[in-house]
């Protein structure tokens, strides 16, 4: 049975030492639509429920996104965090490189800037080889060989928008997310290049069975819109 989403997240935020509560309740399916955050805050935020349990040995996690936010500001794409550990959070860099961290130190990529313009982006892992690699209008970055071997562990939390992580002592306005966020899902395995660059051009894909932005189960916390995609 499902773990209420509300209950669920503010337990968990309750033990890594964090206090949120949610403006609206659990909310479901945002096909043709847009998440917008407006500007920087410490407390604005979504939550996305999985639809299955996040231990995972292999996956895939595609967005399409867009930030005015300048190059050497770091950005939180991505968060999922369970009381002890960052299990996959996704970063742009103050450098402008594209990271991803799994309980550890991270990979780091160099990839076309993340602008105004909207971006497909997707990344790709497997744990029996460790090969990582982020997808770009359709185009794979070289590998990079990261934790072979480890998974991706379970019972977390979910977010866009924020870090919630335990050593930073809270959320921070300066790693917030500005900008926008459509069309979010992810696989528990590696999507073939043919199907990645299906995603790209909005073709019809094998629908996300972690998450599927039609189908997508979300709470908004503070100052973030949902627009159509127009």
């Amino acid at each position: 049975m499902r773990v209420n989403m509300e209950k669920f997240v503010v337990a968990l935020l309750g033990v890594i030492g964090l206090t949120w509560t949610f403006s609206t309740a659990t909310q479901v399916g945002l096909a043709d639509k847009v998440l917008v955050f407006p500007y920087e805050t410490d407390f604005s935020f979504v939550a996305l429920t999985p639809q299955k349990e996040m231990s995972l040995k292999a996956f895939t996690l595609c967005m399409r996104v867009a930030t005015e936010l300048p190059e050497e500001r770091q950005i939180i794409l991505f968060a999922y965090r369970t009381a002890d550990y960052d299990e996959l959070n996704v970063w742009r860099e103050r450098d402008g490189r594209v990271s991803f961290y799994m309980s550890g130190d991270g990979a780091f990529f160099h990839l076309p800037p993340i602008t105004t313009f909207r971006s497909s982006l997707c990344l790709t892992w497997e744990s029996r080889t460790g090969l990582a690699a982020f997808w770009v209008e359709g185009k794979r970055s070289t590998y990079q060989v990261y934790k072979p071997g480890h998974t991706i562990r379970p019972k977390g939390t979910i977010i866009l928008g924020q870090d919630p992580d335990k050593h930073l002592g809270g959320l921070e306005a300066v790693q917030s997310f500005v900008g926008e966020v459509t069309d979010l899902n992810m696989w528990d395995f590696v999507l073939s290049r043919s199907m990645i660059q299906a995603w790209h051009y909005g073709h019809k894909v094998p629908k996300g069975n972690i998450f599927d932005w039609a189908t997508i189960e979300y709470a908004l916390n503070g100052n973030v819109m949902v627009v159509d995609d127009d």
